[in-house]
C-alpha cells in the first residue's frame, strides 16, 4: 500500500514538473486586439497599439518571453520595438506574468512609413528563453494594413494655389501736399513775403499741375487748419484764428477758381495750439524744456495756463522768438489723387512699346489675360527690361509648375532666388516642391521661411497635412476649395466640410474625385464611391489599380459594381 502511495506521488510530481517545464503553448490572434484595427499612415509614420492578454496557466513560470512587432511587406520588413516579459520564478526587470492568473500588457510604437507598406501585414515575433534554452513561437497575423490616404498630399500640392509674385499697382493714388502760412502776433492778414514763400510757390504748382493733368490728377478737397499760439486770452485767440482760417480759405478758392479747378476747401480753427506748443518744446534745444513742460501740464485751465506761458516766456527768451511765432500760422494741404492707366490703356501701351510701362504695370497686365502664353511672354518681357526683379522669374515657374513641368519650375524658382535670395513666394514654392516628393523636413524648413507671405497660410495647412496634424490643416484651410483642404477635413474627420469643399471646387480633376470616393466609403455614400472612382479613372486610368488595393474601399471590394469600376 505504502509503495502505491508513494508511487502516485512520484507520478503527480512529475505531471506538476513537466507541466511547469513544457514549451509555451502557440499564441492565438484573440489575445490581441490592435488599434486601429486597419493600420493607418498618419504624417510620415505609421502608429500602433497593441493590447494583449496572456490566459491563465499559459506563461511559464521559468521563461522569459520577447514579442516583437514586425510589418512584413513585398520586398522588405520593419521591426519594431520589442517588449519582454517573464514568469514568476525569473529575476529580473521586466513585466511578470503569473502562470495561474495571466496578466494584460500593452505596447505602443511607430513605423517610419515607405510606399510599399501601403499593402502589408503586422505580425507578431515570439522568442523564448527558458534556461539555457532558446525556442520560438509561431508568428501570429494581427492586422492589415495600411491606409495611406494622408499620403495624398503630394497629390494635393500640386494643385494648391502656390505663391505669386504680385504686383503693386495702384490705378489710383492719394496724394497730398502742405504749405504753411505764417502770421505775425495778433495778426489775421496774409503779408506778401508769406504768399511768395517757397512753400506757396510749390502748392500752386501742384495746382496748375493737377489742372494740366485733368485726365490723371484730380482733387479731392483742400484742408485748412489755423491756430493761434496759446499764450493769449481764449476769445481773442478764437477770434484770431478764425480769422486766418477764413482767409487762408479765401486765397486757396482763388487759387483754384484761377486754374479753372473745383474743389471743396475746408477750414477749421484751433484757438490755442497747445499740442502744437508741447511738440515744438519737446523738440527744442532749450535746458528745462522737460521742467517747463512738466509745470504747464500742472495747469488744466486755458487761462491759468496762458498766464503761466506769459511767465515763463519773460524768463525764456526763446520761446518768445522761436516757439510761439511758429504756432501762428494756418497749415494747407492739397488732397489729390494720382489716376494711373486704365486695363484697356495698359494692354494698347504694352501692344505699342512695352517699354513704357512700369515694372508694376507690367506685372499687372498678366493678370489681365487668360491666356498662358501670353502670360509667358510678359513676364519674359519684364525679365528683359527689368533683370534684377525676382518675380517675374518666380510667376514663369508658377506657370511651369501648374503645368506639371516641376524641372522647369525649379529652374525659374531658382533664378528667382538669385535675384532675391529672402523672397518669401520662392521659398513657399521650393517648399510645394519638396511636399511633392514626400522630404516634409525640407518642406517645412522652406516654408516657415514664407510664412509671412500671402500664400503662407495654405501652405502651411499643406505642410500640416503632411506633418500629420490634420486639426491644424483643416483650420489652416479654412475657406479654401482646393483639393488640399478637402483632404484635411477628410482626415480631420469632419466629413460634412470636406462634402462642401469638394463639391465648391471649380476645377475637380482625379485626385478631387479620388477623395470624393474615400469620402463616399467612410460615410457609407455608395453613389459618392461609384461615382468619384468612375471620374477619377477617366481622368487618370492609374486610379483603378490604386483604387483595387486601397483599403479605405475594403468594404466593398468584392461587389460587382465596384470590380467592374477598377478591373
Amino acid at each position: 500500500m505504502l509503495k502505491k502511495i508513494n508511487l502516485l506521488l512520484a507520478l503527480a510530481t512529475v505531471v506538476i514538473l513537466a507541466s511547469c517545464s513544457s514549451k509555451m503553448k502557440e499564441m492565438k490572434p484573440e489575445f490581441f486586439t490592435v488599434t486601429p484595427g486597419v493600420l493607418e499612415v498618419v504624417g510620415s509614420e505609421i502608429p500602433v497599439v497593441i493590447d494583449g492578454k496572456f490566459p491563465a496557466k499559459f506563461f511559464n513560470k521559468k521563461s522569459v518571453l520577447t514579442i516583437t512587432p514586425v510589418l512584413k511587406y513585398e520586398g522588405g520588413e520593419a521591426l519594431a520595438e520589442p517588449a519582454t516579459f517573464q514568469g514568476t520564478s525569473i529575476r529580473g526587470n521586466d513585466q511578470v506574468i503569473s502562470y495561474d492568473n495571466g496578466g494584460n500588457f500593452r505596447m505602443k510604437m511607430t513605423f517610419d512609413y515607405i510606399p510599399e507598406m501601403e499593402d502589408a501585414e503586422l505580425y507578431l515575433r515570439f522568442v523564448v528563453n527558458k534556461g539555457k534554452k532558446t525556442y520560438t513561437i509561431p508568428e501570429v497575423k494581427v492586422a492589415d494594413g495600411c491606409i495611406a490616404t494622408s499620403q495624398l498630399y503630394r497629390q494635393t500640392a500640386a494643385t494648391a494655389n502656390i505663391a505669386m509674385g504680385e504686383d503693386a499697382f495702384q490705378r489710383v493714388i492719394k496724394q497730398a501736399k502742405e504749405a504753411n502760412i505764417m502770421f505775425l502776433i495778433q495778426q489775421t492778414n496774409l503779408r506778401i513775403s508769406e504768399l511768395n514763400s517757397d512753400e506757396i510757390k510749390e502748392l500752386k504748382a501742384a495746382i496748375a499741375d493737377i489742372a494740366a493733368n485733368y485726365e490723371n490728377k484730380v482733387i479731392d478737397g483742400v484742408e485748412i487748419s489755423a491756430y493761434a499760439s496759446p499764450d493769449g486770452g481764449f476769445d481773442l485767440n478764437a477770434n484770431i484764428a478764425t480769422g486766418r482760417g477764413n482767409n487762408t480759405s479765401k486765397f486757396v478758392k482763388d487759387e483754384l477758381k484761377k486754374a479753372q479747378i473745383d474743389g471743396y476747401v475746408d477750414s477749421e480753427y484751433t484757438a490755442e495750439d497747445w499740442k502744437g506748443f508741447q511738440e515744438l518744446v519737446a523738440k527744442s534745444d532749450l535746458p528745462d524744456k522737460e521742467l517747463i513742460l512738466r509745470v504747464l501740464s500742472m495747469y488744466n485751465d486755458p487761462e491759468e495756463r496762458e498766464q503761466q506761458i506769459k511767465n515763463i516766456s519773460a524768463v525764456y527768451s526763446e520761446l518768445t522768438s522761436e516757439i510761439l511765432p511758429r504756432l501762428r500760422r494756418a497749415r494747407i494741404t492739397l488732397n489729390y489723387q494720382l489716376i494711373g492707366r486704365s486695363d484697356a490703356q495698359i494692354m494698347e501701351q504694352y501692344a505699342a512699346d512695352p517699354k513704357n510701362l512700369t515694372l508694376e504695370e507690367l506685372l499687372y497686365a498678366s493678370i489681365l489675360t487668360d491666356d498662358t502664353k501670353k502670360k509667358e511672354e510678359i513676364f519674359n518681357t519684364a525679365i528683359k527690361l527689368h533683370p534684377g526683379d525676382y518675380r517675374a522669374y518666380n510667376n514663369l515657374g508658377v506657370l511651369a509648375y501648374n503645368r506639371g513641368d516641376y524641372n522647369t519650375a525649379a529652374s525659374y524658382f531658382t533664378k528667382a532666388s538669385n535675384a532675391d535670395a529672402k523672397a518669401p513666394e520662392v521659398k513657399i514654392n521650393f517648399g510645394y516642391l519638396e511636399l511633392m516628393q514626400g522630404n516634409v523636413a525640407e518642406a517645412d524648413s522652406y516654408i516657415t521661411m514664407g510664412a509671412g507671405s500671402k500664400a503662407g497660410d495654405e501652405a502651411l495647412g499643406n505642410l500640416y497635412i503632411a506633418q500629420g496634424r490634420y486639426g491644424y490643416a483643416a483650420s489652416q484651410l479654412e475657406g479654401c476649395h482646393t483639393n488640399s483642404a478637402a483632404l484635411a477635413q477628410l482626415l480631420n474627420k469632419d466629413y460634412s466640410t470636406a462634402r462642401t469643399t469638394l463639391e465648391a471646387i471649380s476645377n475637380p480633376d482625379a485626385t478631387t474625385y479620388y477623395i470624393k470616393a474615400i469620402l463616399g466609403a467612410r460615410t457609407s455614400n455608395v453613389s459618392f464611391i461609384y461615382d468619384g472612382l468612375k471620374n477619377a479613372i477617366r481622368l487618370d486610368p492609374s486610379m483603378a489599380k490604386k483604387a483595387a488595393s486601397d483599403l479605405e474601399f475594403r468594404k466593398y471590394a468584392q461587389d460587382s459594381t465596384f470590380k467592374a469600376i477598377v478591373e
